[in-house]
């Protein structure tokens, strides 16, 4: 555009077709500055507004936000449980491989550590960036974690709690994952995420939901670790059901 406007005007003004060739080339580097500089805060606007709403985010990112979650948890109790951490290393070296496992702990040692971890900072990332299927398998790893020892402290439950708040997880959705590690009379009713007054059809119908929710078949977008997860909670959903069907005798 601007590269016809300056030969219009050249010639127009010198009166002469060098004029306007003149002209052409100068509206020529006008438009190709005019391009770059639009094409900069594009793309800077771009990058500043698209973060916050992806939801991808890098391995190395996901995974060091994860241990600052379990470091959270480890020390809710204000001491650091030896039979936790290992559960943790465990975790990653499994599903990340050895060395990969080692070079996440290593630069969680050596940067993050020595900062102060904020547990709101690190929670709204992960959920900004992650689905909300991933968000639920995450908190599973982290009562995991609390039950390594084979006690889940108030502690623990309540910082769990509080990474579930920033998360935005439904409260049914996270008192079903807590019920999967206590040993409680009505558990099976809080796994399958009804009341106790509930029927024997809306017992039957919250367990196709949950079995939905949870079934390995439906998570195949998930991490192979996330989809593990996503197994023992649908094992934990098919054993409320069970539990229900045997103390009320229907089929």
């Amino acid at each position: 555009m601007f590269k016809w406007i300056g030969a219009i005007a050249g010639y127009m003004l010198l009166k002469r077709f060098y004029g306007a060739i003149m002209g052409y080339f100068a509206g020529y580097f006008i438009e190709q500055l005019y391009t770059k500089s639009r094409g900069k805060d594009s793309s800077t606007s771009y990058n500043r507004h698209r973060a916050p709403n992806s939801k991808n985010v890098g391995p190395k990112d996901f995974e060091l936000n994860l241990l600052s979650l379990a470091s959270m948890v480890i020390k809710a109790d204000g001491q650091v449980n030896q039979t936790e951490l290992d559960y943790v290393r465990s975790y990653f070296v499994t599903n990340y491989g050895k060395e990969r496992a080692n070079a996440t702990f290593r630069t969680f040692n050596d940067v993050i550590k020595k900062r102060e971890i904020n547990t709101a900072r690190i929670a709204t990332y992960i959920a900004q960036h992650t689905r909300y299927e991933s968000r639920l398998q995450v908190l599973h790893f982290l009562f995991g974690i609390a039950n390594a020892d084979g006690h889940i402290s108030d502690n623990e439950s309540r910082k769990i709690k509080e990474i579930s708040g920033f998360f935005r997880v439904h409260f049914k959705d996270f008192e079903s994952i807590k019920a999967m590690f206590f040993k409680e009379a009505d558990n099976a009713y809080k796994i399958l995420e009804i009341e106790k007054t509930a029927t024997d059809s809306e017992i039957k119908k919250a367990y196709r939901t949950m079995a939905k929710k949870y079934h390995p078949d439906k998570l195949q977008h998930l991490p192979e670790h996330l989809q593990k997860g996503a197994e023992e909670k649908f094992q934990s959903v098919q054993g409320a059901y069970e539990q229900l069907q045997k103390e009320r005798g229907f089929k």
